[in-house]
């Protein structure tokens, strides 16, 4: 038994005292003296020869204790954690108290789980909305299917059209001075995109290839160079090329091409019951959510702060490694979005704090209600995780303990009673305020992939937009 002391110093703080029995501190020592025997110059010996007890003599008898407690306190710590009973959260503040003839004594500071009480966690209340899928939607995703099969096509015998892409050269000027930026060769453009000023892409369209036409337009009021402001500009342009991008046709040939199905009809009415699975899990998810915002609501406790500090971190990690798996890393993140790592995680801090709380509500209920894992249960699960990232059974154990699955696995159940003993009512969408509330969240989602990591697709659309700002920032004028 390594522990030989246990103190509350403070709320939610303990200090436990733990030893390292003589012998095996002996042994670390002597390991830290062979390790860095090689190393060390000693007046009379050959370099790597000197013998402990002289080195010990020349440079202090604690010359080699540092590596040797680096080496074998962290199992003395696990230990006398195991055999203290507490509920440790976070790392521990350890300092040695002790080193003499009977081995070592250490301290350690250790922060534990707050008690939880609840008000109430049964008969609470959500709103259940699922949204219905439109023909609108389901043709939507048809035609983005067909987008994705398209062909493009060199357009020679017409002229250029809204919706055609094509590539021009433009030399622009106001009162016949050119201006920085507003010169380009080559430039690829959609008409209709609105990527230039407005009326700039109204006037390419009709022009043919090869044609060199001017274009007359005003730059905006709050156009972003000052001097360009209100101006009204000049650009000759020649046409070099126009492409036409063709989709296909959507019929029953189509359906057989790009799904299991032989018409159109059946492919459309399995898009509509993937969406509307889709809107379910949505509706499903927004439950959870309100339930776990009353929870919280509900709950009282003194939460350690070292706990929102963990849960901080390893949302920075598991950023990190979601980045890593799209051949990004954070450094190229902060590059392409100017956060740095104190940044991300003053974004992430209210979201680690949410879920630090949550779960200790969750393990509060499952504590309450006598909720448990079996046997059978935790197999099922290291099997679901083996299936799910292809690694063998016996690597997930020796990976996860299984008193970390079966904990999960508890959490789990609370949320699922929770739901149980919950009033949810179903609602129809209010589809009258959906539509004005959809601009919005565009843009908020548009802001999500330039700053916030919440999904691993946005952060590299979000890196992908910012790439060819640097090889085209001589157009920006024009554009």
């Amino acid at each position: 038994m390594s522990l030989t002391k246990k103190d509350m110093i403070g709320t939610n703080q303990y200090e436990i005292a733990f030893s390292v029995a003589k012998d095996v501190f002996e042994a670390a020592v002597n390991a830290a003296y062979k390790k860095q025997v090689g190393k060390i110059n000693v007046p009379g010996f050959r370099k790597g020869k000197a013998p402990r007890v002289i080195i010990e003599k020349l440079y202090g008898k604690g010359v080699f204790y540092d590596e040797a407690l680096n080496a074998c306190a962290p199992a003395a710590y696990a230990e006398a954690a195991k055999e203290s009973g507490l509920d440790i959260v976070g790392q521990p503040e350890m300092d040695v108290e002790s080193i003499d003839d009977e081995g070592v004594v250490l301290k350690a500071k250790v922060y534990v789980k707050p008690e939880v009480t609840l008000k109430e966690y049964k008969g609470l209340t959500a709103v259940k909305t699922v949204r219905p899928v439109t023909d609108a939607e389901v043709d939507a995703e048809v035609d983005r299917a067909r987008e994705r099969n398209s062909r493009t096509v060199d357009v020679t015998d017409r002229a250029a059209a809204m919706g055609d892409q094509v590539n021009i050269d433009f030399d622009g000027s106001v009162d016949g001075v050119p201006f920085e930026g507003g010169k380009s060769a080559g430039f690829d453009l959609k008409l209709g995109s609105g990527q230039f000023i407005p009326g700039f892409e109204e006037q390419v369209a009709g022009k043919k290839h090869g044609e060199e036409f001017d274009v007359n337009v005003t730059f905006p009021a709050d156009y972003h160079a000052e001097e360009l402001k209100g101006k009204a500009a000049l650009f000759r342009c020649k046409l070099n090329s126009i492409k036409f991008t063709e989709l296909p046709a959507a019929d029953d040939e189509f359906a057989k091409d790009v799904s299991e199905f032989d018409t159109l009809a059946e492919y459309k009415a399995d898009i509509r019951s993937k969406m509307e699975e889709r809107n379910a899990k949505t509706a499903d998810a927004e439950v959870e959510e309100q339930l776990m915002a009353e929870l919280v609501e509900n709950m009282s406790a003194e939460i350690p702060e070292v706990m929102f500090t963990a849960e901080t971190e390893n949302f920075v990690r598991d950023y990190d490694n979601r980045l890593r798996m799209q051949g990004l890393d954070l450094s190229t993140y902060f590059k392409y979005t100017g956060l740095d790592l104190d940044k991300l995680r003053a974004q992430m801090r209210p979201q680690a704090e949410r879920q630090v709380k949550v779960r200790l509500c969750l393990e509060k209920i499952a504590a309450l209600e006598n909720l448990t894992a079996s046997e059978e249960a935790i197999e099922g699960e290291y099997k679901r995780i083996s299936e799910t990232y292809n690694v063998p059974v016996e690597e997930v154990k020796n990976m996860i303990a299984a008193e970390d699955i079966a904990a999960d696995m508890k959490v789990k159940a609370a949320m699922d009673f929770v739901k149980e003993h919950a009033v949810i009512t179903e609602k129809a969408p209010d589809t009258a305020a959906e539509k004005p509330a959809k601009k919005p969240a565009t843009k908020k989602a548009a802001a999500d992939d330039a700053e916030k990591p919440a999904k691993k697709s946005a952060t590299k659309k979000a890196a992908d937009s910012e790439k060819p700002a640097k090889t085209t920032s001589k157009k920006k004028d024009a554009e």
